[in-house]
């Protein structure tokens, strides 16, 4: 009887997440997705004339890997990218919300109901489990609030809330950050009222400027004002610098003139700078690609940032 509790509650402790540690202290740099969609562009691609700047410039530095109803079974689809990652640290954005992108209308989608989500990013902070990982959590969700009423709200702040107790219970060892919006969308005294309210507390801290194009700067100080809006307490974020080497022109859907930001590193005035959005996907058909869709990589759109144009 005594052999066989044993073997249980061994059998209960190899399954149970491992103690909370810094992701960064226990990788040794970022990892290079070797299948993003500029690097399979660049591999597919030899004979363009674009294809070497796009390689030495986007596909060979680390970038976000996105999930969402595109990636099949979320539970296989994240474990299998997490596990091939080495010792290099993942990031990943969930990006699922139902009612996805309401008002922007661009990238629209996500899990048909609330609890379809709910489902769906538990799975997501079971597969990473104990191994480490740098996720955002669901951008534009707590900014994207304009065209919605106060029940669609409160449903989408409970929704981000239980994805914040997921990660928290499941994936000890990942830091998570709650979507903050960008430095000219939300006032930072409101931006942190929704955190407060969606969870932030459970998680990490916050990203900002996901898949926009606000300075580092400009983006530091509205981080710092959010944290220091926090009801009692700070957290740290991070800054999405894939295409903000040029700042905001005011144009948020694949505006022209716009240029490569910093390549991912921890600090640099926020806890990490990292490329969430990939460089060269199309934000929707607009701007300087009115004919691809959100989320696709266009060629043009990646060489264009490389040099400014």
């Amino acid at each position: 009887m005594i052999r066989a509790l044993t073997l249980a509650l061994l059998a209960v402790l190899a399954t149970a997440p491992a103690a909370h540690a810094s992701p960064v202290s226990m990788t040794d740099g970022f990892y290079v997705d070797p299948d993003s969609n500029p690097a399979v562009w660049v591999r597919d691609h030899v004979g363009d004339g674009r294809q070497p700047a796009i390689k030495a410039n986007i596909s060979t530095k680390p970038i976000a890997r996105w999930f969402g109803a595109w990636s099949g079974d979320i539970k296989t689809a994240v474990s299998s990218y997490v596990g091939r990652t080495g010792t290099k640290l993942p990031v990943l954005v969930a990006y699922n919300i139902p009612g996805r992108d309401a008002c922007g209308g661009h990238s629209g989608g996500g899990a048909g109901t609330p609890q379809a989500y709910r489902t769906w990013i538990s799975s997501f902070a079971s597969a990473i489990g104990s191994r480490p990982a740098v996720v955002v959590i669901e951008p534009d969700s707590l900014a994207d609030f304009n065209c919605m009423d106060s029940g669609k709200i409160a449903e989408r702040t409970a929704m981000i809330k239980y994805a914040t107790e997921q990660f928290k219970a499941k994936a000890p060892n990942t830091w998570a950050y709650l979507d903050a919006g960008n430095a000219q969308w939300v006032p930072a005294a409101t931006m942190a009222g929704r955190l407060d309210s969606a969870g932030v507390r459970n998680v990490r801290g916050f990203s900002i400027n996901v898949s926009n194009y606000h300075t580092t700067s400009a983006s530091t100080a509205y981080g710092d004002a959010v944290s220091g809006a926090l009801p009692g307490y700070a957290k740290p974020y991070v800054i999405d610098t894939s295409r903000n080497g040029n700042g905001h022109n005011g144009e948020w859907c694949n505006p022209g003139t716009r240029k490569l930001g910093t390549p991912a590193r921890t600090g640099g005035g926020a806890e990490m700078l990292l490329w969430v959005k990939v460089p060269g996907d199309s934000d929707g058909r607009c701007g300087k690609a009115p004919n691809v869709d959100a989320g696709q990589f266009d060629p043009q759109l990646a060489f264009d940032l490389v040099h400014g144009y």
